[in-house]
This record gives structure tokens, sequence and C-alpha cells, in this order.
């Protein structure tokens, strides 16, 4: 009985912290605890019927069935599991460096000096920036920096610090030093399917950041630290092998975490399917602790136990304590203790408790992607593999276990995929198959390499040469698998009711005997939930997008399974803003693609976009500029796409089924006819010569009007449209104020995000949507 409630009291404590998503989620779990305690008390009179007399009989049937009060225990622990949770959420304290921060929409830079501890080593960024997180201690505040007149104040907190990569070499955890620069505060996601900055420092326990410019350094002592020792093997590692191959196989063994990877190799491999293979985890910890053990077969069991737990404790400091090493280092714990008693170890018990055990540590990491994704895989591999090898039977051990591997994980991980990022690599379970043996040899010789390069450098970067081959045939064949056609599968986000339908099909298979038989059922069904949702909304949806994207106007039509863009912005735009937007909606290739040359000489986010995705039909207007290496790049592109290039001269109209296009005239104004509304897009053009363009052509007042912040109040006085979308920029409330009282309804992207039109519905901006979302949940 110990066992069964110990169980379902770990259970309800989980479920209580996933159920903080839903409003009074901890009050739910209390009332089923309290049905369930009814429910088994008044079925204790049933369940003598059917026990028999012999005590070994009874005992066994007590043990499978908990005490009612069990059940009220477990209520309560779920209830209180969500009061937990909220508790440990980071809030800033009083001093906290955010508190210093300008607020949102004060454009004026306040150049501050920042005094703190590093506490992290530093990372190059996306945009090729030294990164690393600062224990602030003190804030001095300059107030003339022509005589250098500065405010000192006290504060804490910690804080994302981004240097230029040079001021950022040779930086180390425990440094004291000043950072120079202008404070901030993180913005939220503007965009469907954007990277939430702000949200991802709050979990870190961050609320501010600092564009750092200079750094003064006060501590030159180099205090030791594990750092040193990753630093030592990882560059024992590249100097063995050079890049990227070297800091591929210290990630191997490491983790990417504890790794400053380039982002064309991570980026690749996690578009393949491969995020696993530079993830530290239970591969890794399974790794040290056989080869361990092996070395000391013939050693006492204390001797096994305590090299097997100091391996463990070693690679978990040098991997960073992250929650997928975490919960494999905690199973490897377990392991060793089964050793010492004797007895075999119920992983998936090993697993409920780890999980337990890191969440009572932080209840926050139950939305932790890391966490989710290894506690999954884990669990996929546990219950599953088994009785994939058993349906194939019929193939070879060796065979068979390459394949079950993979594809249990898979299994159990994808429909969280699906969730998240609506994109499922096609080939991943191919390329798992083929790459496990390079994986294994590159991990085993890569750990090998790193124990001897804590003895001796020279000697660690003489083993790692021997996996030149092998490190370079894995990136060969991710790079092949990355290429090649419908290597990605956009699906689009599955919604909540959808997982939790997928999930409950896995979990029938797996406990179920009637639909163990009938797994292929449970897959139909799995397929028809995912795919036929998406295909009916991809044909039935019809809806206008602006995207918020800086001073050019990025639209998206979406009408009925037709997708147009509308420009792309400037470098970055699409990678960060089209691409993730369109990789939630499910699209997987652009009908119609317009570049209105808004921003001129600068086409590099169309080609991000074309990289990703398929574009059937791209047209360009012919204006008096000078081709950039984009605009010689782009017909290339979509030659290899089969797709159709087109230069049009200014003036003429572009019918792309529900959307007509029309660039005015050289200057960057264009009218549109979209979904049966006229539009306006005003680039940077004086308000008076838009009036006297619009007059000379007899165009009539749009009923959307798009413009920069700069121009708004004018344009929306002299053409009066119903909806008016302002791009980001700073826009006084006083004109807002002024501008409330006309008709035309107001949104600015960089104040309310994105906005989106539906023929059934109201113009809506995304902080609108996401607000209520949040006062539901």
């Amino acid at each position: 009985m110990i066992q069964t409630s110990g169980v379902i009291i770990c259970l309800s404590y989980i479920l209580g912290l996933l159920l903080t998503a839903a409003p009074g989620g901890g009050v739910w779990i209390l009332v089923l605890g309290i049905v369930c305690a009814v429910f088994f008390r008044r079925g204790a009179k049933s369940r003598k019927f059917f026990q028999k007399s012999a005590t070994d009989v009874a005992s066994n049937s007590l043990q499978v069935t908990p005490l009612p009060r069990v059940w009220l225990i477990a209520g309560l622990v779920g209830l209180l599991a969500s009061f937990y949770f909220q508790w440990r959420v980071p809030q800033p304290t009083v001093t906290d460096i955010s508190k210093f921060a300008p607020p949102d929409g004060n454009n004026q830079e306040q150049l501050v000096i920042v005094r703190g501890e590093v506490a992290s080593t530093p990372r190059l960024t996306r945009s090729q920036r030294g990164q690393f997180w600062l224990d602030v201690s003190q804030l001095n505040e300059v107030r003339n920096q022509k005589d250098a007149e500065q405010t000192q104040q006290g504060a804490t907190g910690k804080l994302y610090v981004t240097v230029p990569i040079l001021k950022a070499t040779g930086l180390h955890p425990g440094q004291e030093l000043e950072v120079t620069g202008v404070l901030y505060r993180p913005k939220a996601a503007v965009n469907p399917g954007a990277f939430d900055f702000k949200k991802y420092l709050e979990r870190e326990g961050t609320f501010a950041g600092l564009m750092g410019r200079q750094i003064n350094i006060l501590d030159e002592e180099r205090q030791w630290g594990w750092w040193q020792i990753r630093e030592k093997i990882v560059r024992s590692q590249v100097l063995g092998l050079d890049i990227p191959e070297g800091p591929l196989v210290s990630a191997m063994v490491l983790g990417s975490k504890a790794v400053d990877l380039p982002y064309d190799i991570r980026d690749m491999f996690v578009q393949a399917g491969l995020a696993h293979a530079l993830a530290a985890s239970g591969f890794q910890t399974s790794l040290i602790l056989s080869v361990i053990l092996q070395l000391t077969r013939r050693a006492k069991k204390v001797t096994q136990v305590c090299l097997g737990a100091l391996g463990l404790i070693i690679f978990l400091s040098l991997s960073g304590f992250q929650p997928a090493v975490l919960r494999a280092v905690i199973m490897g714990f377990a392991a060793l203790i089964g050793l010492v008693l004797d007895r075999r170890v119920k992983q998936l018990g090993s697993l409920l408790l780890a999980a337990t055990i890191l969440l009572l540590f932080n209840p926050l990491w139950i939305w932790d992607l890391g966490f989710e994704f290894s506690f999954l895989a884990t669990l996929g591999l546990v219950v599953t593999v088994p009785a994939i090898t058993h349906l194939l039977s019929w193939v070879p051990p060796a065979i068979a276990s390459l394949i079950s591997v993979p594809l249990a994980a898979t299994i159990w991980t994808l429909p969280m995929q699906l969730y998240v990022f609506g994109v499922v690599p096609a080939y991943s379970l191919p390329l798992n198959i083929i790459t496990t043996p390079l994986i294994s040899v590159i991990s085993i010789g890569g750990i090998i390499s790193a124990i001897f390069a804590l003895m001796l450098p020279g000697a660690g970067s003489f083993v790692a040469g021997f996996l030149h081959y092998p490190t370079d045939w894995l990136i060969r064949l991710v790079e092949y698998f990355s290429k090649l056609p419908g290597n990605s599968l956009i699906i689009g986000s599955i919604s909540t009711w959808q997982l939790l339908g997928i999930y409950a099909l896995i979990f029938l298979v797996w406990l179920v005997g009637w639909w163990q038989k009938r797994w292929w059922f449970a897959g139909l069904i799995g397929f028809g939930l995912v795919l036929f949702p998406a295909w009916h909304s991809a044909s039935t949806l019809s809806r206008i997008t602006v995207l918020e994207a800086g001073a050019e106007p990025v639209m998206v039509v979406q009408d009925r399974g037709t997708v147009t863009l509308i420009n792309s912005g400037d470098e970055g735009t699409g990678r960060f803003t089209i691409l993730p937007f369109l990789q939630q909606q499910g699209v997987n290739q652009i009908d119609w693609a317009i570049a209105t040359d808004f921003q001129r000489n600068n086409n590099d986010a169309w080609l991000e976009v074309l990289q990703r995705l398929q574009v059937k039909n791209f047209y360009t207007y012919a204006t008096n500029k000078e081709n950039s290496l984009a605009d010689q790049a782009i017909p290339q592109v979509l030659q290899q796409q089969k797709g159709i290039y087109q230069v049009l001269p200014v003036g003429q109209t572009i019918n792309l089924g529900s959307t007509v296009a029309q660039l005015i005239n050289e200057q960057p104004i264009v009218q549109l006819q979209v979904l049966g509304q006229s539009w306006l897009l005003v680039g940077d053009v004086e308000p008076k010569e838009v009036e006297r363009i619009m007059k000379a052509g007899g165009w009539p007042s749009p009923q959307v009007l798009w413009c920069n912040a700069e121009s708004l109040k004018d344009l929306v006085t002299m053409l009066k449209p119903q909806v008016a979308i302002a791009s980001s920029g700073n826009v006084e409330s006083k004109v807002l104020s002024e501008l409330s009282s006309i008709p035309t309804k107001v949104f600015v992207t960089g104040k309310d995000g994105a906005v989106q039109w539906t023929p059934n519905g109201a113009f809506e901006s995304f902080t609108q949507v996401s607000e209520s979302k949040s006062s539901i949940l």
C-alpha cells in the first residue's frame, strides 16, 4: 500500500502543477480526491466479496487498493502544489535592477554603470554579440556624460547583459566588473508564434537587460570553478578536431547549453530532428555508468557505487544543473542504489520519483520544454520500447533496437512538438536509425577524450582526432537530410484539446489491453485529430494579418488555402517574425509574394523565407535603385524551386485571387484590394505628397490605412479611414487622445502587436487576444 499511495500522491502533485494553467486547477484536484475517497469507501464492502480467505491474497488486494484517506491526502497535495507554484514564481524585489529601467514607450537612452559578478560563461548570440548573466550589486546612473556625473544607488537582481564580442572575450564566472550601457525592459512577443523574450527572462528570474558598451574588470583573479574544467575539455577537443567538429563533440558530451556551438550546426540538427543528440541527458549518464561499472566489475560494490556516484556528480557539474541532466543523474543514482541492495530498480518508479524531486526543487520546471521533452522521451523508452521490440521480433535484435528506441521517443514527444512548434521533421526516424551508431561512437570517444584532456590536454586532442571522420560523416548526413525536399512538414500548432486527446490515446494503448491489440486504430484516430482540423482550418480560413515588423508593412493574407505575403521587412524579420507565424498557421508554401520596395536595397529577409518555404509566384516592381546581392540571389533561388519571378513596371496591377495590388508610383505607396476591403500602405512619404498623389490619380479614401507613426495624425485626419495601423514608433498619448474623438480605430503595432482581421469579426490586436486568454486562465 505504501508504494501505491506514494505513486498517487506524486502524480497528484505533478497534476496540481500542470493544472496551474487552468482556473482553479488545484481546487479541481482536491474535489477529485474527495470523490475518489467517497467512491472507494463505498466500494469497500463490494471489494470484500471478491477477496479470498487466504491471507496472502487478501494482503495483495490491500496493497493495490488505496485507503480513502490516501485520496484525500492526494487531493490536498494537488491543491497545495498550485499554491506552491504561485509562491515560487519569480517577482522583482523593491531594489531589483529592473525598477531603474525606463518604462515602455520611453525612447530616451539613459546611460548607466552596473556593477556585479559574472554568473555564467559568455556565449555568442545570433546577432554576434557576447552574452552573459550578471548578479547585480550596484547601479550608477550617468546624469551628465560630459562631466561624468554619476548617481550611485543600491541594486540587486540578475541581469541579461550583451556586449560587443571582443569585450566579452576572456570573461569567466565569479569575475567582478562594471558594465557601461543602456538599461532596458524586455519586450513580450508582439507577433503570433514569435519568441517571447520577456517570458524567457522571467523564467530565469530576470526582469531587465543591459545593452553594454564598455566593460571595466575589477577582479583579475581567476577563481576556481567547473567552467575551467569545461573550458579545458572544449579547448582540447577543438584543437584536435577544429571547428565545427570540435564544438559538436563537446556539445554531445557536455550538452549544447554548456558549449558555445555554432548556430548553423545547432539549427541544422534541430531541423533534422536530432536535437536530442546535442542535449546532455540519459544517453551520456548511461554511458558513464556502464563504462565505470564495467571497468570496476571485479571491485567491491561499495567501490563501484562510490566511483559511479562520483562520475555522475562530475558530469552533472560539468554539463550544468539542467532539468534533463538532473533527471538522468537521479535515475542513475537509483540504479546505483539498486546495485547496493541487489534489487532490480523499477525504471517507471524511478522516473516518477525523479520528476517529483525536481519539481519540488523547482516547480516552474513543469513548463520548461527541456524538462517536458526529457521526461516524455524517457517515459516512451521505458513503457513503449518493449512493445515495439516485440512487434519487430521478426528482425534481428540489433536492428529492432535501432528502430524501437527512436520510434518510442517520437511517439511520446511528437504531440508536444506539434503543440509548441507545429513542425514535424519528416526524415527524423530514418536519420535517427542511421546516425545512432555514429552518435554512440562519438559520445564514447568524446568522453574518453575529455578524461584524457583533464590529465593532459595534448593527449585529449590526440584522442579527439580519431573522431574526425565519424563527426564529419554525421554532419554530412544531417546536412544531406536537412536539404531534402519536404524535410520539415509544417502542420501548424495543435490546440490543447488535440494535445490531450492524442495523449489520452497513447495512455490507452499503454494501459488497456483492448487498445493494445488495436494500436493501429488508435494511431489512425491520432492522425485524424491532427490532420482533419488542420485541413478544415486551411480550407475555410480567410484572414488578414499585419505583422509588427518595424518600418515596413508585412502582411499575410490567408484565403481558403491560398497564402499571399506582402513585403518581408529587414534582415531577421523573415527568420524571427514571418516564418514562426507561418509555421504556427501550418503554411508549407506561399502562393504569391509581393515585394513593394518599402525598404530599398534590403531584401535579405526574402532569402530567409525562401530558404525554408517554397514560393510559387514572386512579384517585384522595377524602381530606380541598385540591385543588392539579395535581389540577385532571389531569382536563382526561385529557379531552383521552379517558381515564377516577375519584375513589373510601376503602376501595373497584380491580380492574386482575393488580393489586388498596385504600386502607385516610385514612391512607397501601395493600394490593395484584400478580401473586399481597400487598403492603402504609405511609406516614408510626406502627407502633403500623399494627398497630391491621391487627388491626381483620383484614388478614393481607403477603408484601412497603414503608415509610419510620424505621419499617423496627418494621414488619418486627411483620409479618414475606418481603421489606421501605425508601425512601431513613438506615438504620443496626446496624439492618440486627439484621434480618439474621430471614428477611426487606431492601432500601433509597437504597442498592440500584430493586427488581424477576419470576415466574421472586427480588427483585433495580438496583445488584446493574449490578454483575454490570460484572463481566462
